[in-house]
């Protein structure tokens, strides 16, 4: 037992295959070389037609060839991380850390309450002492629904709770459970249970469900707690005072499930709101929670999930304890980023949204470069570290000093005194915000943070388990994937524009490699216009005879066609590799072209036209639900459009446009054919087919789908119309 006092309680493993990986970078950068010399050696003279086209191509390449660069980088080191959940319960059983959970939702109709309290219960049946856990849920729609569902949720946890233990149950959300789980036939006792509590949960989620649909909590209902009182004073979702409830109160001793055993505090928070002052969204929220936490349960260490991530890993809490409790290298822990994964991707993943290769490689690169970034879900931080304290090589973390901390005012007292910390004038001339808690004034506050405190000295952690920690819900139309991803683009272009920028705040304060690594999102805005640029030039050209690649029995042309090749190839082999499929990648394929001439793009004028103060910061919340039509398309794997955007104008336009030039290109070289025009040609035809095949499911939603889900009849009038004046232009 001593040699096992002083053993680490995690280990780092290099990925394996790396010489593999580093040997390919070698042969991409040589076969680049090789298509910059062509280029340089090549430009078209001046008067010559297509010269300004190429040295457009040039300067495309130039940034693809940066960008390249900086994935390269990312993905040069990766790491993977172990625990040893067993030397962590040998040593600290006894004396393991308070855990706050923070779960945050605003909107009821978006984020329905039975999923709010599907992740709220998960939570709340951790793997972990009950009297140590405090699970809060910030609802930033104030909806006395939701109240209503923590209240039920609250009741049925007596039963839950003790359930999941009994039987070591995964996942711990009754609806992810019942709904994977077969009913155990073959044990009397564990089937009877099963029945049971399955019937309750069922019977729970009717009147949820019921009451949701009612819009409204019936007088009965508003007289089973105290709390429905503060609705009264209620004057819409933007303008009510402080709504705060302990539904449970772990230190009361009558705080108890149906076997006696203690059950974790539970909190439900609406902050104030008022119409005057800003609320700053989730950050906002998350720093009230913060605040308020510290005034009831104030555990070391917080953990924050979004409402729709529930806990698929009841040992999730040790598992990062690990990286915290660690006697060598723990004290400089600041965070412990699990990855997002999501329960509802289809086999060939449609929408390219399970961020296989981002969580599996990317991820672990960050880490082996100096720590990952925060994506806002599924990451435990250390109180200290989010509240704005910086690292110091001396510090050595008490958790008994944690432990021993307790509050002797009642429920109701701890209640008001409390609700001043959720305040809307609270922050008023404080560094809230700025040094202290969550970043504001940022699309993605979550990268930030984590910036934010990795150049204050802390190190961060990326651990993948096994078995996956979270698990979400992914977008099921291609709208909601677009504009999820240009919400990610904006806020990440900001940070990079900024005084926030890698390189100016993380300048002397985080490894070179690790500001390099930082740049992989942010540059998604700006590569939409080379990516743009690649997209239309060239196919425009190829209509007008113009050619821009060496021709077919040019030795030059051979570098082009191994590094496309190479390229492609190891893209293939990596999503193979992290458990994709060839139709999967060919999807990722089509959704890394959608996003970046669509997403990024304006994600990059949202930015542009912000700074210029024609339009304010919003945020847009991600539709958790979706029809029941919808979802049997998606699951069919049938792309969903079914409403009319500029982002699908855009993608309509683009793809007429490269088949109308296809059709042109050929018509030529057909016309020419004894000439050996289409050697001159075959590279642009190349690509302006491929983009023609990539573009398939939006000729079926233009022209041969007639469901509901197809693109509207104004979409396809207008990129019609917008394609043939490009075409018409280039012609001319």
């Amino acid at each position: 037992m001593a040699k096992d006092d002083n053993l680490p309680l995690f280990e780092t493993k290099l990925a394996k295959g790396r010489i593999l990986f580093q040997f390919y970078s070698l042969l991409i950068f040589v076969g680049t070389c090789f298509i910059f010399a062509y280029r340089l050696s090549h430009i078209p003279a001046k008067g010559e037609p297509g010269r300004w086209a190429w040295i457009g191509l040039f300067f495309s390449e130039l940034w693809f060839c940066f960008y390249w660069f900086v994935t390269t980088v990312v993905r040069w080191n990766p790491i993977y991380r172990n625990t040893f959940k067993d030397r962590l319960s040998h040593r600290y059983e006894k004396a393991l850390p308070g855990i706050d959970i923070f779960v945050c939702t605003a909107d009821p109709v978006i984020e329905p309450p039975v999923m709010v309290i599907n992740t709220v219960l998960s939570v709340m049946a951790y793997d972990y002492p009950p009297e140590k856990l405090s699970v809060y849920l910030s609802d930033d729609g104030g909806s006395d629904l939701t109240f209503y569902a923590m209240l039920e949720a609250s009741r049925f946890s007596k039963i839950w709770l003790p359930f999941c233990k009994k039987f070591k149950l995964e996942p711990r959300s009754p609806e992810a459970y019942f709904r994977t789980a077969v009913e155990p036939l073959g044990e009397p006792v564990l089937a009877k249970e099963w029945s049971t509590v399955k019937m309750l949960y069922e019977d729970m989620k009717k009147r949820i469900e019921n009451t949701t649909k009612l819009g409204q909590i019936s007088e009965e209902i508003s007289k089973e707690h105290k709390g429905f009182n503060e609705w009264i004073l209620v004057a819409s979702r933007h303008d009510h005072q402080t709504i705060l409830q302990i539904l449970i109160d772990g230190r009361d001793s009558e705080a108890m499930d149906i076997q006696g055993q203690p059950l974790p505090t539970l909190v439900y928070l609406a902050r104030e709101k008022r119409t005057q002052y800003h609320h700053h969204f989730k950050a906002g929220a998350m720093n009230a929670l913060i605040r308020v936490s510290s005034g009831i349960s104030n555990s070391p260490i917080i953990l924050n999930v979004d409402c729709d991530m529930y806990s698929n890993n009841s040992k999730s809490v040790r598992d990062g304890l690990c990286f915290f409790m660690d006697e060598e290298k723990g004290n400089k822990v600041g965070f412990v980023q699990f990855p997002q994964a999501f329960e509802n991707i289809t086999k060939n993943d449609v929408y390219s949204s399970s961020l296989n290769v981002t969580m599996q490689m990317e991820m672990p690169g960050f880490d082996g470069n100096g720590g990952p970034c925060y994506i806002g879900t599924g990451c435990l931080h250390r109180r200290e570290a989010l509240s704005g304290k910086k690292y110091n090589k001396n510090f050595m973390e008490d958790w008994k000093r944690w432990s021993n901390r307790s509050v002797e005012e009642s429920t109701r007292v701890l209640e008001e005194t409390s609700k001043v910390l959720a305040s809307c004038n609270y922050e008023e001339n404080t560094q809230w915000g700025k040094e202290i808690g969550v970043k504001y004034d940022s699309a993605v506050e979550d990268v930030l943070t984590g910036l934010a405190i990795q150049c204050r000295g802390w190190r961060s952690i990326y651990f993948s388990p096994e078995r996956k920690g979270f698990l979400g819900v992914a977008p099921t139309t291609l709208l909601q994937s677009l504009v999820q991803h240009r919400r990610w683009s904006d806020g990440d272009f900001q940070i990079f524009a900024s005084r926030h920028c890698p390189f100016v705040l993380g300048y002397k304060n985080i490894p070179l490699k690790l500001q390099l690594s930082y740049c992989i999102y942010p540059l998604w805005a700006p590569t939409s216009l080379t990516t743009l640029y690649y997209v239309i030039v060239p196919s425009l050209c190829l209509l007008k005879g113009i050619s821009l690649f060496p021709q077919i029995s040019d030795p030059w042309v051979l570098a082009f066609v191994f590094v496309i090749f190479l390229h492609r190839a190891y893209s293939l082999g990596e999503c193979i590799w992290f458990g994709g499929t060839f139709k999967g990648w060919w999807n990722d394929q089509r959704m890394w072209l959608y996003r970046r001439t669509t997403s990024y793009f304006f994600g990059l004028l949202d930015y542009i036209l912000k700074r210029l103060r024609f339009t304010k910061s919003t945020f847009f919340i991600s539709i958790k639900v979706a029809d029941d039509d919808v979802s049997q398309r998606y699951d069919q794997e049938v792309m969903e459009f079914g409403t009319s955007s500029p982002m699908l104008t855009i993608l309509a336009t683009l793809a007429l446009l490269n088949a109308f030039c296809f059709f042109g290109g050929l018509k030529r070289v057909i016309a020419d054919l004894e000439t050996m025009v289409w050697e001159q040609f075959a590279l642009q035809i190349l690509l302006c087919g491929l983009l023609v095949f990539i573009n398939l499911p939006i000729y079926q939603g233009l022209f041969f789908r007639k469901d509901v889900a197809s693109l509207p009849t104004s979409v396809s009038y207008q990129s019609t119309i917008f394609a043939l004046l490009a075409c018409a232009i280039a012609l001319y």
